[in-house]
C-alpha cells in the first residue's frame, strides 16, 4: 500500500511512519517548509497555499495528521488562531488536492479529537452524540466539516476522533511523568473529571485497521472502551510508580495558571466510548489503563 501522511515528525506520525514501514508499505511524507526533506517526501505548505498535484497522484491511502500542539502554551487569541488554522486551513486545502486528483486515493483518515464533545459530566459519549461546548469543540466541528468536499468523490472518509495518547515518547504523560517520579503527583481539581485516553500501540492499530477496513467511514472514537477519571488515572500511575498522590491541583489555581487550556483540557469531563470501532469487531490490545500504563512505561 502506498500511503500519504502529513503530520510524519509528530508523536503519532512519527510512530505510524515506522509501523507502516516495517509492515512494507511505502509511506511518503508531506513535509512543510524548513522541516526534514528526505528521498521521497513531497514539500507543503498550508498557508501559502502550495502542494504539487501531480506530487500526490497515485497514493492508496492519506493519513492527515498535521495540526498545532494545542497545549504548547496559554490560549492567546493569536495562539487561538493558529490552532484554527493549521487544521482547517490544512484540511482545507489538501481535500482540494485530493478531489482534483486523477488517480484519488481509496480512503482519507483524517485525525479528529474528542475536543469535539466538550465538558459533558459523566455522559457516555458515542459516536452519535452531539458536538458539545467550548473551543476546543468549535474548532474540532469546523475541522472535521473541512473533508465534507470529499463526500462528492468515490473516496472513503474517515474522521478518527483521538483521545489522550499514552507512549513513553511524548504527550501528556512524558510531561506528567516526572512529577509523579518526585513523588508530588496528584489529582486535578474534584478528580471526577473522565479522561478518555489510548495506548499509542492501539492507535496505530486502529489506523492500519479502519484503512484495511472498508466498511468503516465517518466518525471513530479512537479511545480506549475503559475512560477513567482523573482520580483513578492518578491513582494507577502512582501506583505503577510506587510513589504517593497525597498533592493536588484545585480548580481555581489551575484556572489563573492555565487560562482556557487547562479549563478545557484539564478540567473538562469526556467520558468517549469506541462504540464504531467495537461493533465492527476491532480487539484492543490494552483496554485497561493499569495494563496500558505498564506497557508503555516497560514496568
Amino acid at each position: 500500500m502506498k500511503v500519504l501522511i502529513s503530520g510524519s515528525t509528530g508523536l503519532v506520525g512519527s510512530a505510524l511512519v515506522r509501523l507502516l514501514t516495517s509492515d512494507n508499505h511505502h509511506v511518503t511524507r508531506l513535509v512543510r517548509p524548513g522541516g526534514p526533506i528526505t528521498h521521497g517526501s513531497v514539500l507543503w505548505d498550508p498557508q501559502r497555499g502550495l502542494l504539487d498535484s501531480e506530487a500526490i497522484e497515485g497514493h492508496d491511502a492519506v493519513v492527515h495528521l498535521a495540526g498545532e500542539n494545542i497545549a504548547a502554551g496559554r490560549w492567546t487569541a493569536d495562539q487561538k488562531k493558529r490552532i484554527r488554522e493549521s487544521r482547517v486551513r490544512g484540511t482545507s486545502m489538501l481535500c482540494g488536492r485530493l478531489k482534483s486528483l486523477k488517480k484519488p486515493p481509496t480512503v482519507a483518515l483524517f485525525a479528529s479529537a474528542i475536543g469535539i464533545y466538550g465538558d459533558r459530566s459523566d455522559e457516555e459519549l458515542t459516536e452519535q452524540s452531539t458536538p458539545g461546548p467550548g473551543f476546543l469543540a468549535m474548532v474540532t466541528k469546523e475541522w472535521e466539516a473541512a473533508s465534507d468536499v470529499l463526500a462528492e468523490t468515490s473516496i472513503r472518509v474517515v474522521k478518527l476522533r483521538i483521545g489522550v495518547v499514552l507512549s513513553k515518547e511524548g504527550g501528556a504523560l512524558v510531561r506528567i511523568l516526572p512529577v509523579f517520579k518526585f513523588g508530588l503527583g496528584g489529582k486535578i481539581g474534584s478528580g471526577r473529571q473522565y479522561m478518555s485516553w489510548i495506548a499509542i500501540d492501539d492507535l496505530l492499530n486502529i489506523v492500519k485497521y479502519v484503512l484495511s477496513h472498508d466498511n468503516i467511514s465517518g466518525a471513530v472514537n479512537a479511545v480506549s472502551p475503559n475512560p477513567a477519571t482523573n482520580e483513578e488515572f492518578t491513582k494507577s500511575l502512582g501506583k505503577l510508580l510506587s510513589r504517593p498522590t497525597i498533592f493536588s491541583v484545585p480548580r481555581l489555581a489551575l484556572k489563573l495558571a492555565a487560562g482556557e487550556m487547562g479549563n478545557e483540557l484539564l478540567l473538562a469531563s469526556t467520558r468517549v466510548l469506541p462504540e464504531k470501532l467495537i461493533s465492527s469487531g476491532f480487539r484492543f490490545e490494552y483496554p485497561d489503563l493499569e495494563q496500558a500504563l505498564k506497557h508503555v512505561l516497560g514496568r
